[in-house]
């Protein structure tokens, strides 16, 4: 499930809803070509990009369809498919790292076999008889996600809680990802957090953002907003796009630290230059409101129009209310109906209620 806060309404512009930090499957966070080639090939070196360069030229010759423990593969390709694993896994690692949510990144996977022409059903296949920690773990995700094979949580947990056992990072934080939604296991989120903790105490973002998000909530432990300010800060200092725009609520609210709308605006900013579409959306709505900026309007209506094709449907109803109102924009009730319906296709209320009543008004 999706934990989702409520933001309330603020004159007749709606504050973005607040995304559930890193449990969000809402906004898609959409990923430029140039941004997965960064994140695939940062802090390698060139020498090892060249050999995987010539490694994904030259995959289409290998080929494992009829692969079983009997057959006996060339040691050149035993090696080419144990560094396409790898690397497979580091992609993964960066990605998340970096804040992407967990199912766009899982289409950005798909996308990278794709355009390496990767077959994936034979790393599927080599993943079978494979017993490296990083092929146990892509074997659990790629059951957990149904890439290939059926979608199988149950086995996905198991592959993800033996890989964890010997200190496999993806897989503690997938291990601690299933026992907070209850995937393939019975849902225990005090274990979730035991799992975040454990990653985020290595350093990685994803499970620092979650122990912030359990200590804001009193998930499993006692609220505390000085130890969420903390994990997220300590996320957002590794380049966590939803860190980043958590740490600007706290700024904009004066949670735990006194309200500093400049502060806010610049991490909203930031979070919004990352792609992510709760803070173009935040960033937009700093503009309309002249939070810690001036009112801008035209940029707000140009970064709502931004984050409502990424998914935005916060956004989506914000659009509508500016076409409505002819807000800084040429008044058109017909596109205010068309984002109301956008809106209300994702189960927005208010946006059903404004749809009635142009019906009504007909």
């Amino acid at each position: 499930m999706d934990l989702i806060e409520h933001a309330a309404s603020f004159n007749f512009e709606r504050a973005p809803v607040q995304n559930s930090d890193e449990y969000g499957n809402i906004n898609h966070h959409q990923i430029s070509n140039k941004e997965i080639n960064e994140a695939c090939l940062s802090n390698n070196n060139s020498e090892s990009q060249g050999d995987l360069s010539q490694l994904i030229q030259d995959f289409d010759r290998i080929n494992i369809k009829e692969v079983d423990p009997m057959v006996i593969l060339s040691k050149q390709a035993i090696e080419d498919y144990n560094i396409i694993v790898d690397e497979i896994n580091d992609f993964i690692f960066r990605l998340m790292n970096k804040g992407f949510e967990r199912n766009s990144v899982k289409q950005k996977v798909i996308e990278y076999f794709n355009n390496h022409n990767i077959n994936s059903q034979d790393i599927y296949n080599w993943l079978l008889i494979k017993n490296s920690l990083n092929s146990i773990f892509l074997l659990g995700y790629f059951n957990h996600y149904g890439i290939v094979t059926s979608e199988n949580n149950e086995k996905a947990f198991n592959l993800f809680i033996n890989a964890s056992e010997k200190n496999q990072l993806l897989s503690q934080y997938f291990t601690g990802h299933c026992y907070f939604h209850g995937y393939g296991t019975v849902k225990n989120e005090k274990l979730s957090f035991d799992y975040y903790e454990k990653v985020a105490n290595e350093n990685f973002s994803s499970g620092q953002l979650g122990v912030g998000y359990f200590y804001k909530k009193g998930i499993s432990v006692e609220k505390d907003y000085q130890k969420a300010f903390y994990w997220y800060e300590k996320a957002a200092n590794n380049g966590n796009i939803i860190a980043i725009y958590s740490l600007s609520r706290f700024y904009e609210d004066g949670i735990f630290v006194e309200k500093d709308y400049n502060k806010a605006f610049e991490l909203y900013k930031k979070s919004a230059e990352g792609g992510y579409p709760d803070g173009i959306t935040m960033l937009g709505y700093c503009y309309y409101k002249g939070i810690g900026t001036t009112i801008d309007k035209q940029k707000s209506f140009e970064l709502y129009q931004n984050a409502a094709n990424l998914g935005s449907n916060t956004t989506k109803y914000n659009l509508a209310l500016m076409f409505e109102e002819g807000d800084g924009i040429t008044k058109d009730i017909g596109k205010a109906i068309y984002w109301y319906e956008k809106s209300a296709e994702q189960g927005d209320l208010d946006a059903q209620v404004k749809l009635k009543t142009f019906q009504d008004d007909q």
